[in-house]
């Protein structure tokens, strides 16, 4: 089937239409976007030039998630931040497509990457004899890879299924970005195959592991019983970072993708949460929340300023 489009580009709604709003957008996401991507290139950085840090599982899943968040908004803010300048909002088609894959190629990773980082910490307060010789580094090599690998082709099969719907009447969009289900209103066809589709292979996925991760960690909470207070002080800790920023990033990614089609008032705002602000916080919660993130910023910034200072 060839896809039948005959629309070349979209018209973007935005977050609101009106110009003030807009302005308000503008400073927020700018600076959301900037504090997002410095946030996490510093824990890319601090944790990279500390070998101590970089040789750990846990440290080295952190490096990836770090660049998957700060690729993920960069697929979406840039364009929402010039977009606020503008009364009149659009995006080509190839550019609408290029960000549904680029979306979805990097929050597809990020939950593969969310669920080798609860293994990690599985295998490390409930078997932690072996945990040296299970998450060796070509264990965490190949979860990389199936991290990519899995993003790829959860993308690419939205991607293909969305070029064969054909465009051929209105093209505006009230939304601030290019997504499936708004993308779903403007096809000139029945699209009821298609949002099962998609909420098999985003909403059922996402619930299915939010569930496996939820159980994971009730079995982690139940093997602590055996620890010392200082061992349970440390594990929660550690775990409790990552438990906010898989439902930081779970939760909205549930209501988006696991529903009908159907539009409510504050679907922008939970979307905007998913893709703007949760990139932001993952940095903060690990950066504020874990006491080897934190001293190695502070030693990589200390290193930043003396460099700077010499020259």
């Amino acid at each position: 089937m060839q896809n039948q489009s005959f629309v070349t580009e979209f018209v973007l709604l935005g977050i609101s239409q009106n110009p003030d709003v807009q302005k308000i957008v503008f400073v927020i996401v700018l600076f959301v976007y900037i504090a997002t991507i410095c946030g996490n290139l510093l824990i890319v950085g601090a944790i990279t030039s500390n070998a101590a840090l970089l040789g750990s599982p846990m440290y080295f899943f952190l490096v990836f998630l770090s660049l998957l968040d700060a690729c993920h908004t960069s697929s979406i803010a840039p364009k929402m931040i010039i977009d606020c300048l503008y009364e009149k909002k659009t995006i080509s088609y190839r550019g609408c497509m290029m960000q549904v894959f680029a979306g979805h190629i990097f929050s597809g990773a990020e939950v593969i990457v969310l669920t080798a980082m609860a293994y990690d910490r599985y295998v490390a307060i409930c078997k932690p004899l072996h945990y040296s010789s299970i998450m060796n580094p070509r264990l965490c090599g190949i979860l990389m890879g199936v991290a990519w690998t899995g993003g790829f082709l959860h993308s690419i099969i939205q991607l293909i299924f969305t070029i064969q719907l054909p465009f051929c009447g209105p093209n505006i969009i009230d939304h601030f970005m290019c997504d499936l289900y708004p993308l779903l209103k403007l096809a000139c066809t029945d699209t009821y195959m298609f949002s099962l589709l998609v909420v098999a292979n985003s909403g059922l996925i996402c619930i299915l592991i939010f569930s496996m991760l939820l159980v994971s960690y009730a079995v982690i909470l139940f093997s602590l019983r055996n620890h010392s207070t200082e061992g349970q002080r440390k594990a929660l800790s550690t775990c409790g970072c990552h438990v906010a920023v898989v439902v930081l990033f779970f939760i909205p990614c549930i209501f988006e993708y696991a529903r009908p089609p159907v539009s409510f008032s504050f679907d922008k705002i939970v979307e905007m949460f998913y893709t703007i602000l949760t990139p932001l916080l993952n940095p903060l919660i690990y950066a504020f929340r874990n006491k080897e993130v934190k001293n190695a910023i502070t030693k990589f910034c200390s290193r930043l300023m003396t460099v700077s200072v010499e020259k």
